[in-house]
């Protein structure tokens, strides 16, 4: 399966880092690239213009093979009293650092499905692999992108989503463990969350499948790979472990995070984005019981209050707040540049 899957990426290992929106960036991804794995770039937060730019700058830097990422949720209705109850329930903590909240809160991450001018983009620059999150696009765009040449990937975290995936024609299944750092890649977060290990939905997936299967969540290091590999995996994606390369965007105060004894306490939450994701746990990760407090206002709502919020408590030297998105295994994370991270997890992995 390692040999089929480098075949369809044409790469010479099995190895993806993760698309990463917000953290990833063109100089990181064409590094990935040129060692020999996949790049990419999660463009779920990007504007077109910003797309256009990062694609570019990219395929400028590279010649070979670059994942482009994007999320496919459904947009949240807005709810204005859904959101001034947010707000008010986050204004002591605005206060704390001299801040207002927002006066409302906008809809920040657009979706591709129905973004016909990010279609018509990415069928311009033609990178040579898509994937997705939070669901699939419609047949429309999927087929648009194959006939295209473009490869097409998919995360799921559910046999019944793959299932979906591998119905819709996509070519490549990323199998999303409960472990993995981020957004959780849910289709119907209202039906709740399977919580599948990464290595229980990789075996599952890896038999079930006739699509070649990529582990995703938790791994750190050639050991994890050779793990998800026994189970069936054709190769594993890497998020976290490539944070602490010096071409991610990550700042100073996140490195610093991920250094210390907090890379021990990852948690999911939805009070951050809207969304189920995983991150270093911060005073945005609220558990008090949803009982006792206003529901979020949906995602990416939820986001643009925390990103305020984060401004305002940064601007005042205070990183209590911000989105540092890691996985269960984060404690590994070595820092290193992003050539040397994919040449250790190459001879770790005995590739």
């Amino acid at each position: 399966m390692s040999k089929s899957l480098v075949q369809l990426l044409n790469t010479t290992y099995p190895l993806i880092q993760a698309p990463m929106a917000g953290v990833s960036t063109p100089a990181l991804a064409a590094a990935v690239s040129e060692a020999g794995a996949l790049g990419s770039l999660g463009l779920a937060s990007a504007t077109l213009d910003q797309a256009r730019s990062m694609i570019t700058e990219t395929q400028r830097l590279t010649r070979k093979p670059v994942n482009i990422n994007f999320f496919c949720h459904r947009p949240t209705t807005p709810d204005h009293a859904a959101s001034q109850a947010w707000l008010e329930h986050l204004r002591p903590m605005f206060e704390e650092f001299g801040a207002t909240p927002p006066s409302e809160l906008k809809d920040i991450y657009r979706p591709f499905p129905g973004y016909v001018d990010m279609l018509e983009l990415v069928l311009e620059t033609r990178p040579a692999v898509v994937s997705f999150h939070f669901g699939l696009p419609s047949q429309e765009y999927i087929n648009a992108l194959k006939n295209a040449g473009i490869l097409l990937m998919a995360s799921a975290t559910t046999p019944a989503e793959a299932r979906q995936i591998e119905a819709a024609g996509i070519d490549v299944l990323v199998a999303q463990g409960y472990e993995a750092g981020g957004h959780r890649g849910v289709f119907d977060p209202e039906n709740g969350d399977a919580q599948y290990g990464t290595f229980a939905l990789v075996h599952m997936l890896a038999t079930q499948s006739a699509l070649p299967v990529v582990a995703a969540g938790g791994i750190m290091d050639g050991a994890a790979i050779k793990a998800a590999q026994a189970l069936g995996a054709a190769g594993v994606q890497c998020g976290t472990a490539f944070v602490l390369c010096p071409e991610s965007a990550a700042n100073a105060a996140y490195r610093k995070a991920l250094q210390s004894e907090r890379a021990y306490d990852t948690r999911v939450t939805t009070t951050l984005s809207g969304r189920a994701a995983r991150g270093l746990r911060n005073r945005l990760y609220i558990d008090e019981p949803a009982s006792t407090r206003p529901p979020t206002p949906g995602y990416s709502m939820t986001y643009d209050a925390a990103k305020a919020l984060n401004a305002a408590a940064s601007a005042k030297g205070n990183y209590e707040f911000a989105a540092q998105w890691a996985g269960q295994a984060a404690a590994l994370a070595r820092a290193m540049p992003a050539t040397q991270m994919v040449q250790t997890l190459v001879r770790e992995a005995g590739w």
